[in-house]
C-alpha cells in the first residue's frame, strides 16, 4: 500500500472516483469500458476499495486515460495542503482574475444587432411589396 511520509494511506478507490468524476465518466461508462463482468454497482464496490490489484488499477488508468501512479499516488490532503500554502503565503496569488478590459465594445454588438434589425424589417417590407404586386395580378386576372 502507498503511503506519504506523515504515515497517511492513499486510498486508490477514492482517487479512481475522483479522478473520474474530474473526467466527467459516469460509472455505467466505466463498467462499460472494463468488460461484460462489470456493471454500475460493482464500480461503486471498487471506489470503496482502499487498495486495489496492480492489473485491474493499470486497467482502469488505461481507461482513464492517465498514469496509473496518478490513482495509487495522489493524495488529496496533500494537494489541499500544497494549494492553501501558495495562496496564503503570497502576496500575489489571487483565486480569481477580473477583467476590466472586454475582448468585445458593447457598443458594437448594440449597433450590430440594430443594423440586423434595419435589415429585417426592410426585407421583410421588400416581401410585403412583392405579395401585394402578387395579390393585385390575382385580382386583375378574375
Amino acid at each position: 500500500m502507498t503511503q506519504n511520509s506523515s504515515n497517511h494511506k492513499i486510498h486508490q478507490g477514492r482517487n479512481i472516483k475522483r479522478f473520474r468524476e474530474m473526467l466527467g465518466i459516469k460509472q455505467d461508462a466505466l463498467a462499460f469500458e472494463l468488460g461484460e463482468d462489470w456493471n454500475q454497482q460493482k464500480i461503486s464496490l471498487l471506489e470503496q476499495k482502499e487498495a486495489i490489484e496492480s492489473s485491474l488499477l493499470q486497467q482502469v488508468a488505461q481507461i482513464l486515460k492517465i498514469p496509473a501512479e496518478a490513482i495509487e499516488n495522489f493524495d488529496e490532503e496533500q494537494a489541499v495542503n500544497i494549494i492553501a500554502n501558495t495562496f496564503t503565503n503570497s502576496d500575489h496569488a489571487t483565486g480569481f482574475v477580473y477583467n476590466n478590459y472586454p475582448t468585445f465594445n458593447p457598443v458594437d454588438t448594440i449597433l450590430q444587432i440594430h443594423n440586423e434589425k434595419i435589415a429585417l424589417y426592410e426585407r421583410m417590407l421588400k416581401e410585403k411589396d412583392e405579395m401585394m404586386l402578387r395579390l393585385e395580378k390575382l385580382l386583375q386576372t378574375k
